[in-house]
C-alpha cells in the first residue's frame, strides 16, 4: 500500500517507460510509411479508430472498477480480522481464568494471522508481482514474508511440536482455528469457561473461519480471464490502429499553418498517438495492479501491518511491555 501523498510522476513514467517506447515505435512507422515513402493508402478512417476507442474505454472502465472493488472487499475483510481479533483477545483475557491457557490462545492466534499471511503471499500463475516492471519497482520496498521463513516466525508463537504437526497440513491458518476450537472444548468441559462464555468466544471463531475464507475466495479466484484477456486484446489493437486514423487528420492541418511546419504537420502524428495511446495502456497497468491485492506488489492490502497492530494490541491485553515494533513505510510503500 502506498502511504504517501501520491505516487510521483517521474515513478509513473519509470513504471510505464517499456509501454511508451514500444508506442513510439507504432506511433512512428505509420507516418514515416505515409510522408516518406508516400503509401497514403494506409490511412483509415479516424470514424474507425474512435468507436474502437470508445469500446475500449467502456471496457477498461468497468475492469478498473471490478478490479478496484477486489482490493476494497480485500481491505475490509482484514478490517473485519481486526475487529474480531481484538475481541478474540479480550475474551481470551478476561473469560479465562487461567493465565497460562489465555496466553495460549492469544499466541496461537498470532500464529494464526502468521499463518493466513504468509498462504496470501503464494504465488498463483495469474499474478503479476512477477511482471518485469513490477518486479523492477518491488526493490524500492520490503514484503516481510519474503524476508523471514514462515517456520521462524511461527516458532515465536507455538511450541516445537505442534510446529512442526502443523508444518505437515496444507491449510495451517484452518488447522490453527481449529486447534483453538479444540482448546475451547477442554476449557468448557473442564469448568474453567461457562456455557455462555463457550458459546460466545465459538462465534468469534465462527467469525475468524469466515474472514479466512473470504480472503482465500480472493487469493485464489482471479479477474475472470476472459475479461483480462479481452480488454488487453482491445487496447492493443486500439493503439495499433490510433496512429493510422490520425494520419489524414493530421495532414489536413498544413492547409491551416504557415512557416516552417507547414507540410511537416503530421509528424505530429507520433507525439499525440504516444500520449493518448498511453493513458490506455496506463489505466490497463493501474487495473491489473489492483487486482491480486496479497501478491506482494506497491499496491497491496498491507496484511503485515495490519498483522503486527493486532499483536501490539493483544500483547498489550496480556501485560505485556516488550511489544515488537510497528511495521513502518519504506519509500512510502508498507505492506
Amino acid at each position: 500500500m502506498h502511504s504517501g501523498k501520491s505516487y510521483h510522476i517521474g515513478e509513473f513514467i519509470i513504471w510505464t517507460r517499456r509501454n511508451i517506447f514500444w508506442l513510439f515505435l507504432i506511433g512512428i512507422v505509420p507516418v514515416v510509411l505515409f510522408k516518406v515513402f508516400e503509401i497514403h493508402w494506409i490511412a483509415i478512417p479516424w470514424t474507425v479508430v474512435a468507436l474502437l476507442g470508445t469500446a475500449t474505454a467502456f471496457i477498461v472502465g468497468f475492469k478498473n472498477t471490478q478490479a478496484y472493488n477486489r482490493t476494497w472487499e480485500a481491505r475490509q475483510i482484514w478490517g473485519s480480522i481486526v475487529n474480531s481479533s481484538r475481541s478474540w483477545g479480550a475474551m481470551s483475557k478476561n473469560m479465562v481464568a487461567d493465565d497460562e491457557r489465555s496466553k495460549e490462545l492469544i499466541y496461537r492466534h498470532f500464529a494464526w494471522l502468521t499463518a493466513l499471511r504468509y498462504q496470501m503471499r503464494d504465488t498463483r500463475i495469474w499474478e503479476t508481482a512477477s511482471k518485469s516492471y513490477n518486479k523492477e519497482y518491488s526493490k524500492y520496498y520490503k514484503v516481510p514474508e519474503r524476508e523471514t521463513t514462515l517456520e521462524s516466525e511461527l516458532i515465536k508463537y507455538i511450541d516445537q511440536d505442534e510446529l512442526e504437526a502443523l508444518l505437515k497440513t496444507k491449510n495451517r491458518a484452518t488447522q490453527l482455528l481449529a486447534k483453538q476450537a479444540k482448546l475451547l472444548r477442554e476449557l468448557s468441559d473442564s469448568g474453567q469457561i461457562n456455557s455462555l462464555q463457550y458459546i460466545e468466544m465459538q462465534k468469534v471463531l465462527n467469525d475468524l473461519f469466515e474472514h479466512q475464507g473470504k480472503s482465500e475466495r480472493i487469493k485464489n479466484f482471479p479477474y475472470p480471464r476472459q475479461f483480462a484477456t479481452i480488454n488487453t486484446f482491445f487496447i492493443r489493437l486500439f493503439c495499433f490502429l490510433l496512429p493510422f486514423g490520425m494520419l489524414f487528420e493530421f495532414s489536413k492541418l498544413n492547409d491551416y499553418v504557415d512557416g516552417m511546419m507547414k507540410g511537416h504537420m503530421i509528424w505530429l502524428v507520433v507525439p499525440f498517438s504516444v500520449l493518448i495511446s498511453w493513458v490506455f495502456t496506463s489505466l490497463e497497468q493501474v487495473g491489473e495492479s489492483a487486482e491480486n491485492p496479497f501478491e506482494g506488489s506497491a499496491n497491496d492490502v498491507p496484511i503485515s501491518q495490519i498483522s503486527r497492530t493486532i499483536e501490539i494490541d493483544l500483547r498489550e491485553m496480556l501485560g505485556e511491555t516488550e511489544l515488537p515494533n510497528p511495521l513502518t513505510p519504506v519509500n512510502s510503500i508498507v505492506l
